[in-house]
């Protein structure tokens, strides 16, 4: 399979250890030019055979803050036609199973091309796997007064559809089955596969879906998403409209965006933003009437997506990230825990219930805590909640390794499953994240489920309902419990 006719012309790829890898495969035409800040337009075709053996250009995006840049490899390759995807494959595959893979990164950072997301083990074990670029920050998520009944709004998104009608066309060519096709995500990912499922232009082009630690509580109202134009328009020193940002110098644009977004995390003004500055992304699908006409979990529970099949969950510590990376977690005390759990919408017995079923931790590990249930672990329960609601099946997980002991503190913190998801641990760059000794058994059982339910649609233990809440908890093994934590979940009933 060393060459591939698709969209566009020729492809040329490498095959090793009987794994064939084709890499930087355009899906969509370069987004500048007439193409600035528009909807994606067509592959522009080659002549001959395109070299497929490296990663494509990636596109336009800022850094990392500096705390997380050590956790997080970010790949940066210049270049006009960075809407591409890489694809793995078994040497001589036909008719296997198909996993899309939407990166994560606040919808400002990452790209397919992340070594963490090398899809070898997938093919290895029987799936196609293909990972995807798509627009960030403001060309990927603005909405100004002009986009109002247009279909200019949530281009990220209208560019992972893309990606996905080009899998519907061209994934058997590489041996893979279009009707048996799986989008997957984590955090901002996540959020993307969850808008998808209510996206009617992705109506069809998945059967299944994963959502790893991110689901819909992070949609932007049209009212919100319209002042952040505006405030972002305003720092750039330009008028809110799209062909004035569009117009805008690109890297001042890229880096302005940067900042924009780090100050919204890191002072949140909820005087400007309102529910929006607990929520700290600036920049994800807003609900625009036209490609996302609803929100997407008054669309799931719909029945907008009952036909497809979903896994979703978190990781039991997501938000020890984001206070051990900056080193925060130890100096939080118990007004500052009280303080925080209050803003977050938890009643005084609510934190209660915390420290009853957690003896001994400290005002930092019980707000993390806190944080954690609120912005992941809550959210995708009400998804799963809602696709029960309209007609759907769905499968939870609660991801729950490494210890924090085991990685520098961190533990199960957000993004810490995804190379144990993927098979890719022995990744040195990865270390700063899972720790230097990640656990085989780990990556063994947590690979095997998505392995399993990319095929047979069934991650291997019961769905969950409302009634029985069955969840697989993913450590070593696999244990399956019955509404865990449910003490903790239901203290946020009737708040997310």
């Amino acid at each position: 399979m060393a060459e591939v006719r698709v969209t566009g012309g020729v492809v040329r790829g490498v095959t090793e250890d009987g794994v064939a890898r084709f890499l930087g495969v355009p899906y969509a035409a370069p987004p500048f030019g007439a193409n600035r800040m528009r909807p994606p337009a067509p592959v522009v075709p080659w002549s001959g055979t395109r070299d497929a053996s490296a990663y494509g250009p990636t596109v336009p995006k800022g850094d990392y803050p500096d705390q997380y840049a050590p956790l997080f490899a970010e790949v940066v390759i210049p270049g006009d036609e960075c809407l591409n995807l890489n694809v793995w494959t078994p040497e001589g595959a036909a008719s296997l199973p198909v996993l899309v893979w939407i990166h994560g990164g606040a919808f400002v950072n990452g790209s397919g091309s992340v070594s963490a997301y090398d899809g070898s083990a997938f093919a290895r074990d029987g799936v196609v796997c293909v990972t995807i670029n798509y627009r960030l920050g403001p060309d990927g998520s603005l909405f100004t007064e002009g986009d109002q009944g247009t279909d200019n709004a949530n281009l990220g998104l209208q560019d992972q559809v893309a990606a996905l009608r080009w899998v519907r066309d061209n994934i058997a060519a590489f041996g893979g089955d279009p009707s048996r096709v799986t989008v997957a995500g984590e955090s901002a990912g996540a959020m993307s596969v969850s808008t998808l499922l209510a996206l009617p232009s992705a109506d069809g082009l998945f059967a299944q879906a994963i959502t790893q630690s991110g689901a819909t509580a992070h949609t932007l109202t049209a009212e919100i998403g319209l002042t952040v134009a505006r405030s972002f328009a305003e720092r750039l020193g330009v008028d809110a409209t799209r062909e004035a940002i569009a117009a805008a110098d690109l890297d001042l644009l890229v880096k302005t965006a940067e900042e924009f977004h780090n100050d919204a995390q890191a002072v949140p003004d909820p005087e400007k933003y309102g529910a929006l500055a607990a929520r700290v992304l600036v920049f994800a699908p807003v609900v625009d009437g036209v490609v996302l006409p609803r929100h997407p979990l008054d669309a799931v529970a719909g029945g907008a997506s009952g036909n497809v099949r979903i896994l979703l969950g978190s990781n039991r510590q997501e938000a020890r990230l984001f206070l051990v990376a900056p080193g925060v977690i130890d100096l939080i005390d118990e007004a500052e825990l009280t303080a925080g759990s209050a803003a977050y919408g938890l009643p005084p017995d609510g934190l209660e219930t915390y420290r009853r079923n957690h003896p001994g931790a400290s005002p930092g590990d019980l707000l993390a805590q806190v944080v954690s249930d609120w912005y992941f672990g809550v959210p995708a329960i009400r998804l799963a909640e809602a696709h029960e609601r309209g007609g759907g099946r769905t499968w939870a997980y609660v991801f729950d390794r490494p210890r924090p002991e085991e990685n520098h503190g961190f533990g199960s913190a957000h993004a810490v499953e995804i190379p144990y998801a993927f098979d890719t641990i022995d990744d040195p760059s990865i270390a700063p994240l899972i720790g230097p000794n990640p656990s085989r058994a780990v990556a063994d059982s947590t690979h095997a489920v998505w392995v399993r339910f990319v095929t047979d649609g069934d991650p291997g233990w019961a769905p969950y309902t409302a009634a029985t809440r069955t969840t697989g908890v993913l450590t070593e093994t696999v244990t399956v419990v019955d509404d865990p934590r449910g003490e903790e979940r239901a203290v946020w009933d009737g708040l997310v």
